[in-house]
C-alpha cells in the first residue's frame, strides 16, 4: 500500500510537531533544574525547607518529559 504525497507529508509534520513538543518539555525541565539550583545557593543550610515545592516539581518532570524519538515512515 503505497502512501499519497499528502499523507507522506501530514505524518512528517505529525513527526515534527511531537519532537518538537518533546524538546519544549525537556527545556522546561532544564528551567526548573536551575531554578532548583538557584534556590539551594541562596536559601544555604534551609535549602530543605524552602526549595521542596522545586525539588518535587523536577523529580516530577524527571519522569514525564523525556525526549522522545520517532517511528520510522515505511514508504
Amino acid at each position: 500500500m503505497a502512501l499519497t504525497e499528502a499523507e507522506i507529508k501530514a505524518k512528517l509534520k505529525e513527526r515534527d510537531d511531537l519532537i518538537r513538543e518533546s524538546w519544549v518539555r525537556a527545556m522546561e525541565a532544564r528551567i526548573v533544574q536551575n531554578n532548583l539550583q538557584k534556590c539551594y545557593r541562596v536559601e544555604g543550610v534551609n535549602h530543605l525547607e524552602k526549595c521542596k515545592h522545586l525539588a518535587e516539581r523536577y523529580a516530577e518532570m524527571l519522569k514525564e518529559n523525556r525526549v522522545k524519538g520517532y517511528k520510522q515512515i515505511d514508504i
